[in-house]
């Protein structure tokens, strides 16, 4: 089972190189990423973008520009196309977010035509904590896509909750549907939602995993506070996976992890065919490389 980041890169080395293929990959950001995924033996990369940007990027970086192959593109809504296109074709493992404004990556996944997303599901966004404060990998959702997820879409997170937590190593995962309370609130929809998921998961519904909800988030991930509340079950105190009822409560937790409580992370767009890589200017150089990392380990 992994255990930490850095095993997630290793794991992912070991089962050999992908190919990722970069949407309008000509700014500094992109090529640090990718120079960083290459030489640690995750990745062959293409970048889709303007040459001469793609140059002054390389140079900018001190990178060598011969260890990409590139794809001529100077429009960003085109280079998307050629990206996304070309993973929905098979030729690519990976699709990763170039300079490309956020919206433009996404309508591009979501393309009914040619887009990564299929007919039915929902697109999320799933993160790997680890958090110095806490003994294992957390892994999260949603803290970045949907802002107000409806049950339906809270079970398909909870799906690919499970997922990661399989692709870590974890068989039976243990996934807390978090509310701002354990006690079954019949006014507040988190508590009530968390309380039939929590149902459907025991009786089988859901991906194979251990379910408890409503948690609020001391008893989900703090044994003390179980004890104190005297609470049972098999989730309290030990959580795998926090599935959040809003946008605006994961991406709060996760962002006081990083910027209070030390926390590195490593993060993806889940649901499309091919894991999609979706850093921001702002991540850290370690979270750029154990995204791409987080995606290989993730990819067919």
């Amino acid at each position: 089972m992994i255990t930490r980041l850095d095993d997630i890169v290793a794991a992912a080395v070991a089962r050999g190189k992908k190919k990722m293929i970069v949407a309008y990959g000509q700014d500094t950001h992109s090529i640090g990423a990718t120079d960083m995924a290459i030489k640690a033996g995750l990745v062959d990369v293409t970048l889709v973008g303007d040459p001469d940007e793609i140059k002054k990027s390389c140079d900018a970086e001190g990178v060598d520009i011969n260890q990409y192959t590139i794809i001529a593109e100077s429009d960003d809504v085109k280079a998307v196309e050629i990206a996304v296109k070309a993973v929905h074709n098979g030729e690519y493992d990976v699709l990763m977010k170039g300079v490309v404004p956020t919206d433009k990556y996404m309508r591009g996944i979501l393309n009914k035509e040619w887009g990564l997303l299929p007919a039915g599901t929902t697109l999320s966004h799933i993160t790997v904590l680890q958090i110095p404060a806490y003994h294992k990998l957390l892994i999260v959702s949603d803290v970045a896509v949907l802002p107000l997820p409806s049950l339906e879409q809270k079970k398909q997170i909870a799906k690919y909750l499970v997922q990661t937590a399989n692709t870590l190593g974890i068989e039976e995962p243990k996934v807390a549907l978090l509310a701002p309370s354990e006690q079954l609130l019949p006014k507040v929809v988190s508590s009530v939602e968390a309380a039939t998921l929590s149902e459907m998961g025991q009786n089988g519904e859901l991906a194979k995993a251990l379910y408890q909800g409503p948690l609020a988030l001391d008893v989900a991930i703090d044994p003390e506070s179980v004890k104190i509340k005297k609470l049972t079950g098999p989730v309290a105190g030990d959580a795998d996976c926090l599935l959040f009822p809003n946008i605006e409560s994961g991406n709060v937790f996760f962002k006081a992890c990083t910027k209070f409580g030390g926390a590195e992370l490593a993060a993806m767009v889940a649901g499309p065919t091919a894991p999609c890589v979706l850093t921001s200017r702002g991540d850290t150089a370690l979270t750029k490389k154990y995204s791409i990392a987080l995606a290989c380990l993730a990819a067919r």
